[in-house]
């Protein structure tokens, strides 16, 4: 019986590990470039004489479904979209590089350009600072300029980092953002941007709930087989008193 409660317990582990997982990309539906997490689950045989027939869950998160999300014009100058692959990257407190495909930008009071979670915009020569009470106009290459109070002419003031690592390279930090495996990724010119617009997350919300239901049933069945073998386990302890009386 032991064994069986054991087998159960790694399938109710394993259900509600995905069930946050799940809950995790539904409660992100709404935010800009969040990639939906893949959750899954393997079975693992049994060792020992007469538990070949029985196997155990390991519960796994290989990787996150890069696909596109819809592209939606928003008419912010804050706001840029990748048009295809790549990345934007935006710098931690730890000093860290990340990676993300939110495009909603903002300036803090000093004027430092930044990105999801607030973090700063990293630029090709480091922060990209705007001037007091402008907006910036932002090329297909990540190029951001302004224009000049006095000569009305556009001024470079900097160009944001664009990447393009291999998504088998890319790991989920903790905060939602990636980092990639190789830190001195360098930046790729072929990645565009197109201003005005935002990509909204790629999860399937009607997936989601789908799965969360059937994740939901797969906990609840493994709890009714703990609930069986106790129940046995009960009943035998039972016959096994009457027959020493």
């Amino acid at each position: 019986m032991d064994r069986m409660i054991f087998a159960a317990m790694t399938g109710a582990r394993a259900a509600v590990g995905q069930l946050a997982v799940t809950a995790n990309n539904l409660a992100n539906a709404s935010t800009p470039g969040f990639k939906e997490q893949i959750a899954a689950f393997r079975a693992v045989p049994m060792g020992g004489d007469g538990a070949n027939t029985r196997a155990f869950v390991l519960d796994t998160t290989p990787g996150s479904y890069f696909a596109g999300g819809r592209i939606e014009s928003t008419a912010s100058p804050l706001d840029i979209a990748i048009q295809d692959k790549g990345f934007i990257v935006v710098q931690r407190p730890d000093g860290s590089q990340a990676l993300t495909r939110n495009g909603r930008l903002s300036v803090d009071s000093q004027g430092v350009l930044r990105g999801a979670l607030g973090y700063p915009i990293v630029g090709q020569g480091g922060n990209i600072v705007l001037p007091a009470n402008s907006q910036p106009d932002i090329a297909d290459d990540g190029t951001v300029s302004v224009i000049d109070s006095v000569s009305r002419q556009p001024q470079i003031i900097g160009r944001i980092r664009l990447v393009n690592p291999a998504p088998s390279t890319l790991e989920r930090a903790g905060d939602g953002l990636f980092s990639a495996k190789d830190a001195s990724i360098n930046a790729d010119p072929e990645v565009r941007v197109v201003q005005g617009f935002l990509e909204g997350s790629n999860v399937n919300v009607a997936s989601a709930m789908v799965a969360m239901v059937s994740q939901q049933r797969l906990f609840d069945m493994n709890m009714k087989s703990i609930q069986n073998a106790d129940l046995n386990a009960r009943s035998a302890n039972g016959i096994m008193s009457l027959s020493r009386s």
